[in-house]
């Protein structure tokens, strides 16, 4: 059986170094942890020198661009709750989610230097913070909160939550916009299709009638078309540049809040904007309430969060307004932005004291509503598209049948 060299810490914080025996990397990875250290560096006896060992390949995926998708990271986050729930520290935990099959990924990297950082002693919030493009300022903040209260098990379940419902409400909002991009795209190739394929096979009908002797629409459908030849691939590289353009507005600080402010102004979509945000909102704050994070800090936090610089925007403006650091109906209703139904719902949740309960009867009756926004859209926007995709076929079918019936009339007089 092959023989493994390692070096590991103790929970002195010691590094100690020894040899274990076990049928592959994998085996003697458990057989140290067994040994109650924490393994830093693996290698195998007698390997050849293209063999890496375990402190190398750390090393080489961190010198790699690192990054976890929202998936990854609620995935990271439901198997970190398992390994606690299970008896495991969470040095142990992290070291094992980070020494899988995929050690090469950025993940795993990431994974790594987490451990590592716990290692050296940091505290769990204060290695994410370490990561901010990857853990959310709500993530950590939980977290933190976690620590103070010694339930790190039951804040990572509130959080699988609070992602879990987030990526559903998402998911509605992106299945509500792939209907009507794949209509337009579909109408966009059906018309560049019978302009450029099947529209040149009536050319010698066409020609029969002369440039002159054309009807209206059939001279636009014919003009269309030599321009689509000529210039089509100025076309779309307009088309691009446009939507590239477009993106990038939307993304600079000076577009952005112009953007957000449309899109709760913009018919069909302002309903689905709205109850999203109004969801998020009522959600992000909820669990940041319930894991006692102070209400200036989950304000702050919120505004940062909810995915749109106009409510953000106004959250902060609450978030100075609040004097006593408890009570932000007042606040909130002085904006005029919130609707009156969520400032009524938080003003109970302060004559209650349960604030979290009120935020999540906001949630739920904003999540409902989104549903039916989302059903609505898709109900209205079906027969929009439909005329639009008949209008351009039918434009088509009359201009052509137009020259054919030009060609027969001037055959009669003849």
């Amino acid at each position: 059986m092959p023989i493994f060299e390692y070096t590991a810490k103790n929970k002195s914080g010691n590094k100690v170094s020894g040899r274990v025996e076990a049928p592959d990397r994998r085996g003697a990875l458990s057989a140290i942890e067994k040994l109650g250290v924490l393994p830093l560096k693996v290698s195998q006896k007698n390997t050849s020198s293209a063999s890496v060992t375990h402190n190398t390949a750390r090393k080489f995926r961190l010198s790699r661009p690192n990054h976890m998708s929202g998936r990854e990271v609620l995935l990271f986050t439901n198997e970190l709750c398992d390994l606690l729930e299970g008896g495991m520290t969470l040095g142990n935990a992290l070291n094992c989610l980070a020494s899988r099959n995929d050690a090469n990924s950025g993940a795993s990297a990431i994974i790594a230097s987490l451990r590592d950082s716990i290692i050296e002693g940091a505290n769990f919030s204060d290695a994410l913070e370490k990561h901010p493009k990857i853990f959310s300022a709500i993530y950590i903040n939980m977290i933190r909160a976690g620590e103070a209260s010694g339930a790190m098990t039951e804040v990572l379940h509130r959080l699988i939550e609070h992602y879990e419902r987030i990526q559903a409400m998402r998911a509605k909002v992106i299945s509500a916009m792939v209907y009507p991009v794949i209509v337009l795209v579909m109408a966009f190739i059906v018309a560049i299709v019978a302009v450029t394929v099947i529209l040149p096979k009536f050319q010698v009908i066409f020609d029969q009638i002369g440039p002159d002797g054309l009807p209206p629409m059939t001279k636009i459908l014919v003009g269309s078309s030599n321009w689509l030849k000529q210039y089509g691939f100025l076309l779309v590289i307009f088309m691009v540049g446009g939507g590239i353009g477009f993106w990038k507005w939307t993304q600079s600080s000076s577009g952005r809040p112009i953007w957000d402010k449309w899109k709760l102004k913009m018919p069909l979509i302002k309903g689905i904007v709205a109850s999203s945000i109004y969801a998020n909102f009522a959600r992000t704050l909820q669990s940041l309430l319930a894991n006692g994070v102070p209400v200036l800090g989950a304000l702050k936090i919120t505004a940062q969060t909810v995915g749109n610089t106009v409510i953000g925007e106004e959250l902060l403006k609450a978030r100075d307004r609040v004097t006593d650091g408890t009570s932000i109906s007042g606040p909130l209703a002085a904006g005029g932005i919130f609707p009156q139904m969520v400032i009524d719902m938080i003003a109970i949740g302060e004559r209650t004291g349960d604030m979290p309960s009120a935020l999540g009867h906001v949630a739920k009756r904003y999540e409902s509503e989104l549903e039916r926004n989302v059903g609505i859209f898709t109900t209205a926007l079906e027969p929009i598209m439909i005329f639009v995709v008949a209008l351009i076929i039918a434009f088509i079918a009359i201009s052509v049948m137009q020259a054919v019936m030009a060609v027969t009339s001037a055959a009669h007089l003849t």
